[in-house]
């Protein structure tokens, strides 16, 4: 009688969940169930680029069941897990559906963190979803328009006010793309308001913004940044989020229309169900070889991690751990056996990079530092090779090339815009 297959569940059908998912592919010893809550897999590196309308969402995106089409012995669901019960090797989905498995890879992915004060996110715009890039798109576009209409010179003034919380590379890649977009693209777009006065502005509680990098290189993207017309608030933490309003420890607050939330992530909740101890952001500390203490059938990636390498270095909450942690987990499970000495993730760092604006970036690599123009080439080809299967790689290097050459990005509809009178979003 035929061994039944292996049944293994996948939760996030991000970067790490599906890698593990294709390095399995068609394996006859595994069935595979994938879930996500959504049917895409979202290249988030470029999110930013459609928060500020350089790229429509599909751009980005591509259908998980398109991609693993050929995978036969790959189901792919969408449903959203809110439970998992190690206990009875089973997870919950909102659809009612209980979801059995042998090994379990938990990709879940991570979600906007506001450090303890969740009430915030009312008033702010996250950017963790296509959704989200869609929404800060939409609110900082319309906030133009409404300017437009205002013959209120504080109302405009407002509306014309963009915070973005966060001087990591996310912040400084938005407040770099908006800069790039009002100064450049828009500026013979309006009639009444001027765009070259929309303010934004990066604030950044620690002293420097970009810490992960050389003190030269953010000093220098701070300075690319305020050449481009950006407030950078270094040393200025947030003690309260209103409904347009930021408070700040030194008594001071900001007005601003748009509040973007790039400060911080916490972990998928879903972490919680496995009773093990979590970090302040929800993540867990694995096994070195990423199962989970206790559980040795479930296993951990992407940014529902917290570990540090052999060597004692962080692994980075970054594309390419998440795909060598999924790669780690389907070459485990392939080499399992009685006996089967598992061994230990070892995260290979391929860098780190960010882009300032059009022509500029800051890159780090080992002892490899680079900036300006350099360093913007090699961001525009290592994405283009990371968009690798996607059949719209084409269609985003034209639209790079086009927005380039013109500075007119296209991607400037707006869809489901806000009511003139509130400014909020309709929900349907």
């Amino acid at each position: 009688m035929p061994t039944p297959p292996h049944q293994l569940l996948i939760i996030g059908g991000g970067f790490a969940g599906l890698e593990c998912a294709s390095k399995l592919a068609n394996d006859e010893r595994f069935a595979i169930t994938l879930i996500d809550r959504t049917n895409h897999h979202l290249f988030q590196p470029l999110l930013y680029q459609v928060a500020t309308a350089s790229l429509a969402g599909p751009d980005i995106a591509r259908s998980i069941r398109q991609i693993l089409a050929d995978a036969k012995n790959v189901t792919v669901l969408m449903d959203e897990i809110t439970a998992i019960d190690p206990t009875g090797k089973s997870a919950t989905g909102l659809s009612g559906s209980v979801y059995a498995y042998d090994s379990l890879v938990l990709a879940a992915g991570a979600r906007t963190g506001y450090f303890g004060h969740d009430e915030w996110a009312a008033h702010t715009l996250g950017l963790k979803s296509l959704a989200d890039a869609q929404n800060i798109r939409r609110t900082v576009l319309s906030n133009l328009e409404r300017a437009e209409l205002s013959t209120d010179p504080a109302e405009r003034a407002k509306l014309m006010t963009v915070a973005i919380i966060g001087g990591g590379p996310t912040g400084v890649e938005l407040a770099g793309a908006f800069a790039d977009l009002v100064h450049r693209s828009l500026k013979s777009n309006f009639r009444r308001i001027d765009t070259a006065k929309l303010r934004v502005i990066l604030i950044e509680g620690s002293e420097l913004i970009l810490e992960a990098y050389e003190p030269d290189q953010s000093l220098y993207a701070r300075q690319r940044l305020e050449k481009l017309g950006v407030e950078v608030r270094n040393n200025t933490r947030v003690t309260c989020v209103r409904e347009g309003v930021l408070d700040f420890k030194d008594g001071s607050s900001l007005e601003a229309a748009a509040i973007i939330w790039a400060a911080g992530i916490a972990a998928n909740p879903l972490t919680a169900c496995l009773g093990v101890p979590m970090d302040r952001g929800g993540r867990i500390t694995p096994n070195p070889d990423l199962s989970v203490p206790g559980h040795p059938e479930i296993f951990l990636a992407g940014d529902l991690v917290s570990m540090k390498n052999p060597d004692g270095k962080i692994v980075p909450g970054v594309a390419p751990a998440a795909v060598q942690m999924g790669a780690h987990i389907a070459k485990l499970l392939k080499a399992e056996g009685p006996a089967t000495v598992r061994p230990s993730f070892h995260y290979h760092d391929k860098g780190m990079m960010a882009i300032i604006g059009k022509n500029y970036a800051v890159m780090k690599s080992g002892n490899i530092c680079l900036q300006g123009f350099i360093a913007w080439l090699a961001w525009l080809f290592i994405h283009i090779t990371f968009l690798v299967g996607f059949r719209n790689k084409l269609s985003v290097l034209l639209g790079w090339a086009y927005a380039y050459i013109v500075n007119n990005p296209e991607a400037r509809i707006i869809v489901n815009p806000p009511t003139v009178a509130t400014g909020k979003v309709p929900l349907t």
